[in-house]
């Protein structure tokens, strides 16, 4: 990246920020009022990719001499797409559901500088061991699950359910860093 050139992340997610400093040693944080709503009928992974470009469209606009970059993540299984969950209730049931299962986790990224835009999303397979009653109501006492896609952190308590990953780990955590590293040097030119 060009000296000078200031990047935002779109996003007050502390993962995202985390992930972002493994990419860039100095950014800023950008917050918006983007309409977060998932298109009807569309897949997960397009669903995601147009949420993280309503984000980084929204921030370029009070931002247009900076690098935006916005992500969106969602857990998909049965056809069924997976945001946060709305309370413990909704936590237990989407626990319930990816018990024993593998299911996909969808994160869309958009890069927006000046006049050019690059979206795309990146997707993983991660399978989860079977969970029982006790271990669904011990996880949701943690507190972790009520901020992430699909009820679970893979980096927190939630590594115990996580038999085997297919993709990218970093992409469950919500920031594909090595996709957007590969893509930074067509945006920064």
């Amino acid at each position: 990246m060009k000296k000078g050139n200031r990047v935002l992340l779109a996003s007050q997610s502390p993962r995202r920020r985390e992930l972002l400093k493994l990419l860039f040693a100095d950014f800023g944080i950008c917050v918006t009022n983007a309409d977060e709503t998932l298109p009807a009928d569309a897949s997960p992974g397009d669903a995601v990719r147009e949420i993280a470009l309503r984000k980084a469209r929204a921030a370029v606009r009070e931002h247009s001499d900076a690098l935006v970059i916005a992500a969106d993540t969602v857990v998909s299984i049965d056809r069924m797409i997976l945001g946060k969950p709305r309370g413990a209730a909704d936590a237990a049931q989407m626990l319930r559901r990816l018990s024993g299962r593998t299911h996909q986790v969808y994160t869309g990224v958009a890069l927006c500088r000046g006049g050019h835009e690059e979206s795309f999303f990146v997707k993983t397979d991660v399978a989860f061991a079977p969970l029982d009653e006790c271990e669904i109501a011990w996880y949701l006492a943690t507190d972790e699950p009520f901020d992430k896609a699909g009820a679970y952190g893979i980096q927190g308590y939630g590594a115990r359910f996580i038999t085997g990953i297919a993709g990218d780990y970093f992409n469950v955590m919500g920031l594909p860093v090595n996709a957007i590293y590969e893509r930074l040097g067509e945006i920064c030119r």
